[in-house]
């Protein structure tokens, strides 16, 4: 994804089959399935990459054990079909995860583990067993920043796209979109994938645009050191049923432990993660371990917020299912969904698009490797796939952030090859720095943004200047 500039003079010169609005997951499988289909596709996000919900989440491609317990087998089905599909065509970002369920004795544990059996059987990821005092399934893991820009970038340098972060769209037309700079893009039909925001983005194409109420709520998680829950194995986490039909969790990542999560209404400000948020959930898991976790052990932490779609009574759709919407001026509006359906969501809203361009092209990407797609080893491989020679043939081995799995050659390759723009971008999404240890993150932003200057052509005044945007926006610790 190099050529910032040859983008955007593209994205102004060139006329769009489809332009996206939205750069997380949804966005990004939008336009990969326009492009895979042939059709001339371009995609631009107001701020980074898988900025919003798409770095946030649980960090699972959910199979859909909530939705068991709730019997809605529709959608349990549809997501263990999804999982299979990310494990067989992602396989170096997507992996199977243990997860131990504590279930009581008797008939309801029979119940549960038929249940659970009949899920792993259809996902594929594993054969759930009884253990002590529980259940023992399976789920999937996944670097949600990392699947959303491999999905990207399997559009742009695969299949043609053209794809443009930090360019906000500023109004709507039956002609296409105008972004901040003035600049108007082409299209033939504009896709509105901006998730928890895409109300707001039908109002830039004025009033009457068709499209669903969204009632998002936000979800929270810290992160732990890795000895804090030493039970866990190093590919096996812990399912907390909460008593109202959904689950927290502890499981393992990148050499840390996530904690998750909280689901509570979200009424605007900032989507930060509070004090009172730890104590929920640290609440909520403390009861399945021996040894209570305190605020004092979080070592980072994030929230995130939910696109749910409010149902026609006025209640929120919990299920999380996903509607697309076609209105006026050439929009088409997707929304709702999750994570792990968010190719089904893509194909469901390209196949509207084809229609409005009278075109009838059949979806290519249920059996579609995902850039950086094989089998291999090693911690560069899981974060990078086939393309983890080229971070190592830069030759920048030293760690990024003392303590943490991360190389300078990693910051680099995200500036050169990913279109990483400022230091939070490299620091919270194209690495994890910031989530897993927040301290040791800030503490090392300085020699961070140093090693970028030179790649992104900043000056003394202009380092500064990020390091201090980082440190003001990211908290350094709890």
């Amino acid at each position: 994804m190099r050529g910032r500039a040859e983008a955007l003079r593209r994205l102004a010169d060139e006329t769009w089959d489809v332009l996206v609005i939205g750069g997380g997951i949804t966005g990004a499988g939008v336009a990969l399935d326009a492009a895979s289909r042939g059709l001339r596709t371009a995609l631009v996000e107001r701020d980074d990459f898988a900025a919003g919900t798409s770095s946030r989440s649980s960090k699972f491609v959910h199979g859909g054990l909530r939705y068991l317990r709730s019997r809605d087998y529709g959608l349990v089905a549809q997501s263990v079909a999804e999982q299979r599909r990310l494990l067989r065509n992602a396989p170096h970002l997507v992996r199977p995860m243990a997860m131990r369920l504590p279930v009581a004795g008797g008939a309801r544990r029979l119940v549960t583990g038929a249940l659970l059996f009949t899920h792993d059987l259809a996902a594929g990821t594993g054969i759930s067993r009884p253990v002590d005092g529980g259940i023992v399934f399976h789920e999937a893991q996944v670097d949600d920043a990392r699947l959303t820009l491999a999905v990207l970038r399997t559009a742009v340098l695969d299949h043609g796209a053209v794809a443009v972060n930090a360019c906000p769209v500023v109004a709507v037309d039956g002609e296409g979109v105008t972004v901040a700079s003035g600049a108007t893009a082409r299209a033939r039909v504009v896709v509105n994938a901006a998730g928890p925001w895409a109300e707001g983005v039908r109002a830039l194409a004025g009033p009457g645009q068709a499209g669903p109420r969204l009632r998002p709520t936000k979800g929270v998680h810290v992160v732990v050191a890795r000895e804090r829950v030493p039970v866990l194995g190093d590919r096996c986490g812990l399912a907390v049923p909460d008593g109202r039909g959904a689950f927290a969790f502890v499981a393992p990542w990148e050499g840390r432990v996530i904690v998750g999560t909280t689901d509570t209404p979200y009424d605007g400000g900032a989507v930060e993660c509070t004090d009172h948020d730890v104590e929920l959930l640290l609440s909520k898991v403390n009861r399945a371990l021996d040894d209570p976790l305190t605020p004092d052990d979080v070592l980072g932490s994030w929230a995130g917020l939910r696109p749910l779609v409010e149902g026609g009574d006025g209640r929120t759709e919990l299920a999380r299912r996903h509607l697309v919407a076609a209105g006026h001026e050439g929009m088409v509006t997707v929304v709702g969904g999750k994570l792990t359906t968010y190719r089904r969501m893509a194909a469901d809203a390209v196949d509207v698009v084809c229609a409005r361009l009278g075109r009838r092209i059949p979806c290519r990407t249920a059996r579609l490797p995902i850039r950086g797609a094989g089998t291999g080893e090693g911690r560069l491989w899981l974060r990078y796939g086939t393309e983890a020679a080229g971070v190592e043939r830069l030759g920048l081995g030293r760690p990024l952030v003392p303590g943490l799995p991360y190389l300078q050659g990693e910051a680099v390759w995200a500036v050169r090859e990913e279109m990483a723009l400022t230091l939070e971008d490299v620091l919270s999404r194209r690495t994890r720095a910031t989530i897993l240890d927040a301290r040791a993150a800030a503490a090392a932003a300085p020699g961070v943004a140093a090693l970028l200057a030179p790649e992104l052509g900043w000056d003394e005044a202009e380092t500064r200047r990020q390091v201090d945007g980082y440190l003001a926006t990211t908290p350094s610790s709890r």
